[in-house]
């Protein structure tokens, strides 16, 4: 399926889109999941089909369904809300490749560090004036400084998965 995506600036449906995030601990044993609440973004589709745009999350909005995970999670040994309060992700380049796969390369930032992050999302449903992705990708949150691990608990990478709706505002 080739999808041809409208060229001009589009919004981030908050109400319908999502991002989560789940890691390993407990020694492998148990998998922590958890949801951002509370996630703006906006892009823009250029002329010759490339995108750029930026999503933000707003770590204080983080839920794992356990309110003292989720405090020490927003806390200083992991994303250190109280001074780095969001997470973006500038995309740098979105292109719609083999169909329904989408190459997106960008730079993410966590806890004040950016590093760059590329990964594969899938277009799941776009029209004149709606797009739905999918995407998931690993991050290695040593990268960003969240390196506490009391008792090597934690191991591997955390996997980042979104469902992102955007809505077209402009030509």
């Amino acid at each position: 399926m080739t999808v041809a995506v409208e060229t001009g600036t589009w919004q981030l449906d908050t109400a319908a889109s999502t991002v989560g995030i789940k890691h390993k601990t407990m020694w492998n044993l148990v998998t922590v999941k958890g949801t951002f609440g509370a996630v703006n973004g906006q892009g823009e589709v250029r002329a010759d089909g490339s995108a750029v745009g930026t999503l933000t999350l707003d770590v204080a909005s983080l839920d794992t369904k356990n309110a003292k995970r989720d405090a020490h999670l927003k806390g200083a040994d992991f994303f250190d809300g109280d001074n780095h309060p969001e997470i973006t992700f500038a995309v740098r380049s979105a292109e719609l490749r083999d169909g329904d796969k989408v190459h997106v390369i960008g730079q993410l930032t966590v806890r004040g560090i950016s590093r760059p992050q590329s990964f594969t999302a899938r277009l799941v449903g776009a029209d004149a004036d709606a797009l739905t992705l999918d995407a998931e990708f690993s991050v290695d949150r040593d990268h960003f400084g969240m390196g506490w691990n009391q008792l090597g608990m934690i191991r591997g990478l955390t996997t980042v998965s979104a469902t992102l709706r955007f809505t077209r505002t402009a030509g």
